[in-house]
């Protein structure tokens, strides 16, 4: 069927709306999402849809997102700002709620479908799922009819939820546990929550309605974590209750032990305190389907995970904006200066040989040289409360802009020519890393790896000289193997082409190479 009204989408490239998109215009809807970087949007399977249309906008911009609800009837708002940049993300959800509102009003929006979190007002909610329940009340004050939808634990490949238990049920057969293993849950599976936000949208019952939705299920953290060992074959997990573990504890701990970086894994801690159970399931006799079980739910999300299909995963929403010096390339108004190390070699080879080992880095490929250095410099990383290598990537050949690739981030892909990667990872600075590719003739290719980094004070200059040792070593190691690789024949080996300090007073990339 195909409808004749556009859909809006917010949060189209997080873990939900990266499955929804496609559902909608399966379904036959005009949809037009509204993202802050158009580039990660054109990453995803279905950017080319002739149904799809693409918009740059940003919540937090009443403007903008005014012009990106243009003629459209129906607005699916699936945004949070839980573990991004701001530590006050529930005054961010709050100003980009305000601002929907004024979009909604100007632009005549009939409908706003709006997945929240389950959890009784009355009991003393964390700050994350209040922040969830007042971005409700908020959208609820527009012209728009609000569907609400209230979600506990949504599990599914690639949730956050879901790569918790994984983790820690997998790696702990013993573990020393908070009270709140006890607390009772309603998880449900993502394939469900689709199909109840979908078919929200085609039955106009719904409109001006609160539901909860959840799975058939209602479980402790306790009895997930024995029912995902019993699923895996695992023997049964030893847990020891300590009543003293408090959440701040437990989110360093889940930091550590899982791919979650504290940012997301500390308000999710702090909502497993509250019983997230179904008040009411009025929804199945409106949305009629099939509630997959929490066995069922795990058996199909390792399945995906084994064949590497995982269609969104949970640091999808994650977004990293240039370095305003990577793009001005005058690092001066910080007060410092923009240090490189760079090396090169030429191969017999053209940029298209070479280019699938570059885009193939990172994730279960590793870095082609001195793996346990990454490895040890992601575990620094987990136990200052970074992200880690455990991230990987999310497809083992393709890549594109903003996706997460271990520590990093994409910042900007073209193929055959250049990658760079801006750093995630917690450090006294910040800093880039490129991979280019210049022709150097008939089947000949410059392969360069080059590290940007500008220091922040003190720290980031006595920091920038304690690894400066290590990038030669390193660097070079990673280009022979790269080329090994490849099997492209070394014409040159690799060689360091930057003095220690450098300022780039160019714009962009790849204009600081020496020719």
């Amino acid at each position: 069927m195909k409808y004749t009204k556009k859909i809006l989408v917010v949060g189209a490239t997080g873990y939900i709306g990266g499955r929804l998109v496609p559902r909608l215009l399966d379904d036959g809807w005009d949809v037009r999402i509204a993202v802050r970087t158009v580039e990660k949007a054109m990453s995803r399977p279905w950017s080319g849809h002739r149904n799809l249309e693409i918009v740059q906008s940003d919540l937090l911009n009443r403007e903008s997102i005014e012009a990106a609800a243009t003629d459209c009837f129906a607005v699916y708002y699936l945004v949070h700002s839980m573990g991004g940049h701001d530590s006050n993300f529930s005054f961010v959800d709050r100003k980009a709620a305000i601002n929907m509102v004024h979009a909604a009003n100007k632009n005549n929006i009939e409908r706003i479908i709006y997945l929240s979190g389950l959890g009784n007002r009355n009991d003393a909610l964390s700050e994350h799922l209040k922040s969830r329940a007042e971005t409700a009340e908020i959208l609820a004050l527009s012209s728009a009819k609000l569907t609400c939808l209230r979600a506990a634990m949504i599990l599914g490949s690639g949730s956050a939820s879901f790569e918790i238990l994984r983790y820690l049920a997998d790696r702990l057969p013993i573990m020393v546990t908070p009270r709140w293993v006890d607390t009772r849950t309603q998880p449900i599976a993502v394939s469900n929550v689709l199909t109840y936000l979908v078919g929200c949208l085609n039955s106009p019952l719904t409109a001006g309605k609160v539901y909860d939705i959840g799975g058939p299920d209602v479980l402790s953290f306790a009895e997930m974590f024995q029912l995902y060992a019993q699923v895996c074959g695992l023997r049964k997990r030893i847990m020891i209750r300590l009543p003293f573990i408090s959440p701040g504890l437990s989110s360093h701990w889940l930091n550590l032990i899982t791919p979650v970086p504290i940012s997301i894994a500390r308000p999710l801690v702090d909502g497993l305190r509250n019983e997230t159970v179904c008040e009411e399931n009025s929804i199945r006799e409106i949305i009629p389907q099939e509630l997959l079980s929490v066995s069922d739910t795990f058996k199909i999300a390792l399945q995906k995970v084994d064949q590497k299909r995982i269609d969104t995963c949970w640091h999808d929403a994650g977004q990293t904006l240039p370095a305003e010096w990577t793009i001005y390339g005058d690092p001066s108004y910080s007060g410092g200066q923009e240090l490189q190390c760079g090396y090169r070699c030429l191969l017999a080879a053209e940029p298209k040989d070479i280019w699938p080992v570059i885009s193939g880095i990172g994730g279960d490929s590793g870095w082609y040289a001195f793996n346990s250095l990454w490895k040890i410099r992601g575990w620094i990383d987990k136990i200052i409360g970074g992200v880690g290598l455990r991230r990987g990537r999310r497809d083992p050949k393709d890549i594109f802009e903003q996706d997460a690739l271990d520590f990093w981030r994409v910042l900007k892909v073209e193929p055959e020519v250049e990658l760079v990667l801006q750093a995630e990872m917690k450090l006294p600075g910040e800093a880039l890393l490129e991979f280019i590719l210049v022709r150097k003739g008939e089947n000949k290719t410059e392969l360069i790896m080059l590290s940007h980094f500008l220091p922040k004070g003190l720290a980031g200059l006595l920091y920038w000289y304690a690894v400066y040792p290590l990038h030669h070593l390193v660097f070079s190691g990673m280009l022979n193997k790269m080329a090994e690789a490849s099997l492209a024949e070394i014409v040159s080996a690799p060689e360091r082409y930057t003095p220690v300090w450098r300022n780039a007073a160019k714009c962009l990339f790849k204009t600081n190479i020496e020719k």
